[in-house]
């Protein structure tokens, strides 16, 4: 691959903002095209980003692009992730993977096959907060890790979205929209998930949207489960409690997750986010905290709409690194093996939540490489 890497987007919706404003910051990659199976969300995004409108099959022929965004519903990525590498480009995508085991590891097989690179959101963990919970924990901060909690507790996404109904379908509800931003954090600190078990429910049958859109007024009828207790067993022995639900209102939980030592305790910010206060107690002394906004990917730059506080955002990393990933023959740290695997605890969790009983993990990952300071020169502007 050339040094400048050629990326067009399929798919056009609110999250290809982010892509598109975020890949100016990284070098090596330039968007040049965007498509979508509505071509006119494809040509008002080419001209708000100056880059060309095409159909899905002609970026998909279209020999200056070397590797492709797949930004399209949660349903569809396994088909698009599928018909990327088939066209002989690289492939990276919004999460999930897709929204079974069986199908995602049909997609690290045709990587494989075909010599390309295949990675996948989200790739937050590489952020200031996530590398410095992992460069903490690597030096023993903690101890050895023995348990800890996780919870993503909130009342759904119809308050804020303009068309929410997949977030209500299979492959969304908290676990599969959510959840990878917990579980990826989670494998980069503390590896590979064993097994899991579950209790899942519904706290409503259905949703009324109440964003700005065409779509306010309206019921969807809830058909995945919104509401999720599970405990993860991860290969190195550490157990850990998560609870995701869009049924809450209100919380008290402070820290969206919490790590367990046999020295100590650590608290991990917002998944969610590349940014945030990383916390560490010596036994039970008082927390000394890190706070992560002067590091690398740790400034608050981005705004997702007016008169909302700025927060670090640099949702191109993961793409970033995959095209580092090409030029210097190595796995992406946001790897199709990584993604996998989280989609089969994912649906592995829900399988446990349905029948009541332990599933054990049928893949395994590595933990992804941490961010270097060469690294992030090579990534960064």
């Amino acid at each position: 691959m050339a040094k400048r890497a050629a990326i067009g987007i399929i798919g056009c919706g609110v999250i290809s903002d982010t892509y598109f404003e975020l890949a100016p910051l990284f070098r090596g990659v330039e968007i040049v095209a965007c498509a979508d199976i509505a071509p006119a969300s494809a040509k008002a995004k080419a001209e708000q980003y100056s880059v060309r409108a095409l159909s899905v099959d002609a970026l998909l022929k279209d020999a200056e692009i070397d590797a492709v965004i797949n930004l399209t519903v949660p349903d569809a990525h396994y088909a698009v992730n599928l018909e990327i590498l088939s066209a002989g480009k690289h492939a990276y995508t919004e999460k999930p993977l897709a929204l079974t085991y069986k199908e995602a590891r049909k997609l690290v097989a045709e990587a494989d096959r075909r010599g390309l690179k295949l990675g996948a959101a989200p790739d937050t963990f590489l952020g200031a907060a996530g590398q410095t919970a992992r460069r903490l924990l690597d030096k023993g901060a903690v101890g050895e890790v023995v348990g800890g909690t996780a919870h993503v507790l909130n009342h759904g996404m119809e308050h804020w979205h303009p068309s929410p109904t997949f977030f209500f379908r299979p492959g969304g509800g908290p676990i599969f929209d959510i959840g990878p931003y917990y579980l990826a954090t989670l494998v980069n600190l503390l590896g590979p998930v064993k097994s899991v078990a579950a209790m899942a429910g519904k706290g409503f049958a259905e949703r009324i949207v109440s964003a700005d859109g065409p779509m306010k007024g309206k019921r969807i009828r809830v058909t995945t489960p919104t509401s999720i207790n599970a405990l993860l067993e991860f290969r190195s022995g550490a157990q850990v409690t998560i609870g995701a639900s869009w049924d809450v209102w209100k919380h008290g939980h402070a820290n969206p997750i919490e790590i367990y030592g046999t020295e100590g305790t650590m608290l991990v910010p917002d998944p969610n986010f590349f940014s945030g206060v990383v916390s560490c107690s010596r036994n039970d002394g008082d927390y000394v905290e890190t706070d992560t906004a002067s590091l690398p990917f740790g400034a608050a730059n981005w705004s997702p709409r007016p008169g909302v506080p700025k927060r670090a955002n640099y949702r191109m990393a993961g793409v970033a690194d995959l095209v580092d990933a090409v030029s210097r023959d190595r796995e992406p740290r946001c790897s199709g093996r990584l993604a996998a695997h989280i989609v089969e605890i994912m649906e592995s969790i829900l399988v446990s939540g349905r029948e009541r009983r332990f599933v054990r993990m049928r893949s395994t990952t590595g933990r992804p490489a941490p961010l270097t300071a060469a690294d992030i020169r090579r990534l960064a502007k």
